[in-house]
């Protein structure tokens, strides 16, 4: 028995040496058939002894189907990449840097373009895997890592290691699974994260994914550079990609960006920009982190990617307020590393502008991840055809009405697309924050139980949610958990709640510090309204509208009636920005334009959205146009981020 064991864990070496030299190098030092020979040998040994080792090479193929993941929390916070869009943005980042270390090198590599994993091994032992998730929490997807060859299940480090890199399926796995599936993948990117996130590992196996490791997030032995992390993990058979350069100069820096971004559709994997980070490892925690980026490194993005198509026909659906909006189904067309099918159309007059047609050649374009918008007429054919304005709701086949260059459904009680918008808004994060119920799922309560109203929500028993299909006993207590949780709510959000139009979340939060109570609010005059800043005649007589309407405060009745609690919460840290008005524009370097919102109310300013003689100061980022323009015309005094943070907040 014993020397069975020993002749298993030879044969393991051995495929372990193989499967490396297979997907890690792509260098492979025997036939299919020579490795062959060593699996299926393995394979009789374990059915001989009755045992299978850890590290076992015939277990990728996949095991039980699991019922669920299970939640894991990061030991380390992952952190994003800060994006930069252009050579110039990346000098001042290379100046800023060599502010800490004027000699330091920088290390470029692939952004690879899938799903981001976080692996940890103990004693040279593969223990488990992770999705990013947030961040901070992600999904146990171990027995799903474990089917991918690449993935080594064993290495030469024998001491804790993270590491983090991209689980991504290569193009030729991507044709060889689309050749045989019932249901062809869209692109490899939605290959790899169905692949990872489906419960059934077996499943997984089929796709024949890869994981390419790019960053150690712990490891007791101390590294000096990049480069030698890059080493490390090649020495512990992890792929790293073929791609790996260390550059000094800006120059070298865009040369070779720009050589990657012309072959990168030829590569075998998808990449969506380049990584730059300082090679030396010892500036860094001088350097440090932003609450999510690591100051020390950089993501290049390649630039919005065109092509043309045929737009084969026009969608036309209703929205929540009824508007009625075009959306442009395309013959499918690989984008930015995207299958793009459906594209923006904006209105009736965009589309007449823009000069395009049924069965035309148009146009698009994909920036990132922004929805794809459709640009222009690239070609005319004969049986192009003139896109008919709609007369008749496509959804409940009630009249439309046009204002302007809009088109609307009056039937709002009575048409099903606008009440599962309304009660999908209203269910949304932002808004009321209740967990587990998505458009599909309202949808379901509007064909099966009759849901009409917010309020019927809270009406809801887990009698009747458990009699509707994929609703079992917990799904059905967590709705009904996170509709009770969402009862004592915020006013503002509940306002947002309420779809009032063109009430967003700035002037939701704007009424709700204005007047402080919902009755203030539903008894407030036009001028009362009025004179807050930035709610001009339109939204003010909207929301005076809205409070008169006897469905509406039926409703809200309702709402008040099953529990529904709103409060208005004062939020204010200082003083020290009252009488202070700000506008931001631009991409800012260190947080997101809604964070230093707050951070501005926080402390008793304003924030609005144009400038003009009453602001105050412009805070400024990357990519500001004509709001800074104007700005500078005005003589108004401009901040960059950090300039603000240590002119009001810092001290």
């Amino acid at each position: 028995m014993n020397d069975k064991i020993k002749l298993m864990k030879e044969l393991i070496e051995k495929i372990d040496l193989y499967n490396y030299h297979y997907y890690t190098l792509d260098a492979p030092i025997v036939s299919d058939k020579e490795y062959d020979e060593v699996y299926y040998k393995l394979v009789d040994l374990e059915n001989e002894t009755n045992t299978i080792l850890p590290n076992s090479p015939t277990q990728r193929v996949g095991g039980e189907i699991l019922t669920q993941f299970t939640k894991r929390k990061h030991q380390y916070k992952l952190y994003s990449l800060m994006k930069v869009r252009s050579f110039e943005d990346l000098n001042k980042w290379l100046e800023e840097m060599r502010e800490f270390d004027k000699d330091t090198d920088f290390a470029l590599e692939y952004k690879f373009d899938g799903l981001q994993l976080v692996l940890e091994y103990d004693k040279g032992e593969f223990v488990c895997a992770t999705t990013r998730g947030n961040g901070e929490i992600g999904e146990d997807v171990t027995a799903q890592v474990r089917t991918i060859a690449s993935v080594p299940l064993t290495i030469s480090y024998q001491h804790k290691l993270l590491v983090q890199g991209e689980g991504m399926m290569t193009k030729k796995a991507f044709e060889i699974y689309n050749r045989k599936a019932e249901v062809p993948l869209k692109n490899t990117r939605n290959g790899v994260a169905g692949a990872i996130r489906n419960l059934d590992p077996k499943e997984t196996a089929k796709r024949k994914l890869d994981f390419f490791c790019y960053s150690i997030i712990f490891c007791e032995k101390k590294f000096k550079t990049q480069e030698e992390m890059n080493k490390f993990l090649k020495e512990n058979g992890f792929n790293v990609g073929d791609y790996f350069k260390v550059c000094h100069t800006l120059e070298e820096l865009v040369e070779n960006i720009e050589t990657v971004g012309r072959k990168k559709n030829e590569f075998q994997v998808d990449i969506d920009g380049m990584v730059i980070k300082v090679n030396d490892v010892s500036p860094r925690e001088e350097i440090g982190f932003t609450n999510k980026f690591p100051k020390w490194a950089r993501a290049f993005k390649f630039e919005a990617e065109e092509t043309s198509t045929i737009l084969e026909d026009v969608l036309w659906q209703v929205g929540r307020s009824g508007k009625v909006s075009p959306i442009a189904v395309l013959e499918p067309v690989e984008l930015a590393g995207a299958t793009i099918s459906r594209a923006t159309l904006n209105n009736i007059e965009d589309i007449r502008k823009k000069n395009v047609y049924l069965k035309s050649r148009v146009f698009i374009r994909r920036s990132n991840e922004v929805i794809p918008e459709v640009l222009g007429l690239a070609e005319k054919y004969e049986d192009s055809q003139i896109i008919e304005e709609p007369q008749f709701c496509p959804c409940c086949n009630s009249k439309l009405i046009k204002k302007g260059p809009l088109i609307f459904c009056k039937n709002h009680d009575g048409c099903k697309e606008q009440i599962v918008a309304r009660l999908t808004h209203f269910v949304s994060r932002n808004a009321f924050d209740i967990v587990g119920l998505s458009e599909k799922t309202i949808s379901q309560f509007y064909d099966e139980l009759g849901l009409r109203h917010f309020s019927d929500l809270y009406t809801l028993t887990k009698d009747q949610l458990v009699g509707l299909e994929k609703f079992k006993d917990k799904k059905a207590e967590n709705v009904l958990s996170a509709l009770e949780k969402s009862k004592h709510i915020d006013l503002s959000r509940f306002l947002l709640g309420l779809g009032i139009s063109e009430v967003g979340e700035k002037t939701a939060k704007d009424l709700a510090k204005k007047f402080k109570s919902l009755n203030a609010i539903k008894s407030a005059t036009f001028d009362e309204i009025l004179v807050i800043e930035d709610i001009g005649e339109i939204i003010a007589q909207n929301i005076v509208d809205f409070f008169k309407d006897d469905d509406n405060l039926d409703e809200i009745e309702r709402l008040l009636s099953v529990g529904v609690a709103p409060r208005y919460e004062n939020t204010l840290v200082s003083n020290k920005l009252e009488g202070l008005s700000f506008v931001l524009t631009g991409t800012l370097p260190n947080m997101q334009r809604s964070e230093m919102t707050k951070l501005i109310e926080s402390h008793g300013g304003k924030t609005t959205s144009s400038v003009s003689k009453l602001t105050s100061f412009v805070v400024a980022g990357e990519d500001a146009g004509s709001k800074l323009e104007k700005a500078k015309s005005l003589n108004i005094p401009i901040l960059s981020e950090e300039e603000f943070l240590t002119k009001f907040i810092d001290n």
